[in-house]
């Protein structure tokens, strides 16, 4: 049995993800949800760290956003960016049946702008998820950096970008940025990172402030 789909198989049904994906194919979206099994990482780094201000980049239809609030404490919130109306709305509907909707504050729009906004606001945050927009993924890294308490979590998903990132001679550009973006987290003097070559590539890192 190949290794990845024994550890899948353990996995008990989670009953939002069956709801969810009979949503992505009503509306005619693609499937790109994080795995079952990222998304239990998302809850167990949140809860471990005790997080209570977490920030989310690219909300899709809510998945990894319930995965990140089931790990809040009562008190916590998540905030997450979707530049798309219909990934919001679906979100939305999702947060609801998941049971975690007032938990969570959904902001649509440019995710540059929204970032922007948070640093004016003067806003901070003690976790956060990035799975957007690839060649965004170094900018991304910028604000986290700034909008971050010492001792956050950041996340990223995807930085593999299904085995492209590892090809030098691809000068596309996703692969460029991915690149980018894991040279600056590793090298990073703000952040202790590290990155596992699970699924398409998981970065985690702690802001040292």
């Amino acid at each position: 049995m190949e290794l990845l789909h024994y550890v899948n198989s353990l996995l008990p049904t989670d009953p939002i993800v069956l709801q969810i994906e009979e949503s992505i194919q009503r509306a005619g979206l693609p499937s790109m949800s994080v795995p079952q099994m990222i998304g239990r990482l998302l809850t167990t780094l949140v809860r471990l760290k005790g997080c209570e201000s977490a920030l989310e980049i690219g909300t899709f239809v809510g998945y990894s956003g319930i995965c990140i609030a089931r790990g809040l404490s009562h008190t916590g919130r998540l905030t997450t960016l979707e530049e798309r109306e219909l990934h919001a709305n679906l979100a939305r509907r999702h947060f609801n049946l998941a049971g975690v909707a007032d938990k969570i504050d959904v902001v649509i729009g440019h995710a540059a702008d929204s970032l922007k906004r948070m640093c004016e606001e003067e806003r901070q945050f003690d976790f956060f998820f990035i799975d957007a927009d690839k060649t965004s993924y170094p900018e991304y890294l910028i604000w986290a950096t700034r909008l971050a308490k010492k001792g956050a979590i950041l996340v990223a998903d995807n930085v593999l970008a299904k085995g492209r990132a590892a090809d030098f001679d691809n000068h596309n550009p996703t692969p460029v940025a991915i690149r980018r973006f894991n040279e600056c987290l590793l090298h990073h003097e703000q952040w202790q990172a590290t990155l596992l070559p699970a699924y398409d590539g998981i970065a985690i890192a702690e802001f040292s402030g």
